[in-house]
């Protein structure tokens, strides 16, 4: 008798690989240019090989946990569930941003949740226990996440929305897996494509999924970037031992994008350039105000881009397959590099080189997906 012939089952993985590339194809505001993604591929492995970079830079920040135990996978859990939309509308007025001063420095942007989330920690708050914040109130979330001066900073952004999410994620920790997430990576067998399976599966938080050109796209930023910071922490071993973890893409963001941009990995339309010109400019002076719908394509006036919109998804996704070709370049020399460490480097790269890199405009989506 013949053999069966199996179809390798298709993971999270291959499918945000698969998305990005619908995405590449379909895209009329935004493109990879091939010249422009080996050139990054030469800037940026060259900047990652004369630096030494490699997963442990990840517990050399301070705010991020020192040492790989059970108590670090909590609070990656608890970080990357509500790592999301910390862009601020005050580009012109840096005093007046959402800041959390721990230990003499004072945090903005991402860094402030963690800072929120430490400051808590010491402050006797279990911040990383599945059943205090599966029930937290309001305004006990409100204080956790307070800023340095209430009276002339914004607040932290999107906050009724984090408190969705830590309610969510907390009842099926503390329902299903013991109040645990190191219990949700022991299912997964060493397998990171198991792992982001499980998260998407059964945290609908997590399901970073929209619709682009008739179909459903795959994003998953989160459901990424909680495995990898998993694997960057314990740098490979006990709970970050994953066999296939170079399968995880690159995680498609509001900052990353701007530093392709920057590299030349990524080039944007006159029209999307200057929508998202005008867009910095009026929310800046005017505050956040939404475009419309996500079908409005292009949007009526200036402002923020509806989460699914067109041109969103579009950035995201050509980000993953720009990300992707970089990648793949860089294997083409004999050097091996997966698409985790050339985003990690990114991000790092675009947050120290943020003012030097102020012409190239990001795109200004709330959303709860990144």
């Amino acid at each position: 008798m013949p053999i069966a012939q199996t179809t390798k089952e298709r993971t999270p993985s291959d499918r945000v690989l698969e998305s990005a590339q619908y995405i590449s194809k379909h895209s009329k505001e935004v493109h990879v240019p091939e010249a422009g993604a080996r050139h990054a591929a030469r800037e940026i492995m060259k900047r990652m090989q004369s630096t030494g970079y490699c997963a442990a830079e990840w517990k050399k920040h301070a705010l991020n946990p020192s040492v790989a135990n059970d108590d670090a996978v909590e609070w990656i859990f608890v970080v990357d569930a509500l790592n999301f939309s910390f862009w601020t509308d005050k580009v012109s007025a840096p005093e007046k941003r959402y800041t959390v001063t721990l230990d003499g420095t004072a945090y903005q942007g991402y860094w402030t949740l963690c800072a929120s989330v430490n400051r808590a920690l010491r402050e006797g708050i279990p911040m990383t226990d599945a059943t205090f914040y599966a029930s937290v109130s309001e305004q006990e979330l409100a204080r956790i996440f307070r800023t340095d001066d209430p009276e002339h900073q914004e607040p932290a952004p999107l906050l009724a929305e984090r408190l969705q999410v830590l309610y969510e994620v907390g009842a099926v920790l503390r329902d299903k897996y013991g109040g645990k997430f190191a219990n949700v990576i022991k299912q997964c067998e060493g397998s990171a494509q198991r792992l982001v399976k499980l998260i998407v599966r059964d945290f609908p938080c997590f399901r970073d999924e929209h619709r682009f050109n008739g179909r459903t796209v795959q994003l998953y930023k989160r459901a990424q970037i909680l495995v990898a910071d998993v694997w960057a922490c314990f740098e490979g071993t006990g709970h970050g031992s994953f066999y296939d973890i170079d399968a995880v893409t690159m995680f498609a963001d509001y900052r990353v994008p701007q530093a392709l941009c920057h590299f030349g990995a990524l080039a944007y339309s006159d029209q999307l350039l200057e929508f998202l010109s005008a867009s910095e400019r009026a929310v800046d002076s005017k505050g956040e105000k939404r475009t419309g719908s996500a079908v409005s394509c292009p949007p009526k006036q200036p402002g923020l881009l509806a989460s699914g919109h067109p041109w969103e998804i579009e950035i995201r996704g050509n980000s993953i397959w720009a990300v992707e070709q970089i990648r793949r370049i860089i294997a083409e020399a004999g050097i091996h590099v997966n698409a985790i460490l050339i985003d990690f480097y990114l991000w790092d790269y675009a947050k120290e080189h943020s003012q030097s890199m102020r012409s190239i405009p990001i795109h200004l989506t709330r959303s709860i997906f990144y």
